[in-house]
C-alpha cells in the first residue's frame, strides 16, 4: 500500500493511537521501574541535561514482551505492512519510561535516552504525530527521522569522537526541519 495515499483523517486516528499506546504503556511501566544505575550515569552525564538522567526511569523487562498496539490488527488488514513490532526491539521509550528487552549497554541507553530528550522538546502529542509521519514518508521503521537521529547520535556516542550535547543537537535537528 502507497502509505503517501492515506487520507489525513486516518493519519490523525493512527496518530492517537500512537499516543494512546505511549501514554497507556508509560503508566503500565512506571511503577515498576527505576532511575538509571549509577555505574551508567558516570557516561552518560556529559551528553544529557540533568534532569533528564534523574527523572528517566528504567526497567528490563524478564519473562515477558512490550506488546503491539491494538490498532495493528486493522492497519495491517488496510494493507500498511512492515509495521515495527515493539516485542522485537531491543527498548522502546516510553515518554520518560524505558523498557527493555535486554540488559542495558551504555549505547542501547543513550539511544534511549536521545528519544527521552525528544519527548521533552516536542511532547507526547507531536513526539507521536512526527513518528507516524516519518513511518509513512519514509515507509519503513528505519527511516523514521526520530530515529535516525537517535541511531545517529548513538553512533557518535560509541565512537567516542568528543563529547556533544544531545538536547541542544535534538533541538538543532529540530529547528532545521530534519525530525
Amino acid at each position: 500500500m502507497d502509505l503517501s495515499k492515506l487520507p489525513p483523517a486516518l493519519i490523525s486516528q493512527l496518530t492517537a493511537g500512537v499516543e494512546n499506546f505511549i501514554l497507556s504503556n508509560r503508566k503500565k511501566y512506571f511503577p515498576r521501574a527505576e532511575p538509571l544505575e549509577p555505574k551508567h550515569l558516570a557516561a552518560l552525564e556529559p551528553y544529557f541535561p540533568g534532569d533528564i538522567l534523574r527523572n528517566t526511569r528504567f526497567v528490563i523487562l524478564e519473562g515477558s514482551r512490550i506488546e503491539d498496539p491494538p490498532f495493528y490488527s486493522m492497519a495491517k488488514m488496510m494493507g500498511i505492512r512492515n509495521l515495527p513490532s515493539f516485542s522485537g526491539v531491543a527498548a522502546v521509550t516510553f515518554v520518560d519510561v524505558v523498557v527493555s528487552h535486554e540488559p542495558w549497554s551504555e549505547s542501547l541507553l543513550f539511544h534511549e535516552l536521545v528519544h527521552v530528550v525528544q519527548y521533552a522538546q516536542l511532547g507526547n502529542k507531536e513526539f507521536a504525530a512526527r513518528y507516524v509521519n516519518g513511518f509513512i514518508k519514509g515507509g519503513s521503521y528505519e527511516e523514521i527521522p526520530l530515529e535516525k537521529n537517535a541511531t545517529e547520535f548513538e553512533e557518535r556516542f560509541s565512537k567516542k569522537n568528543g563529547v556533544f550535547l544531545v538536547a541542544d543537537e535534538v533541538k538543532s535537528w529540530i529547528e532545521k526541519g530534519m525530525i
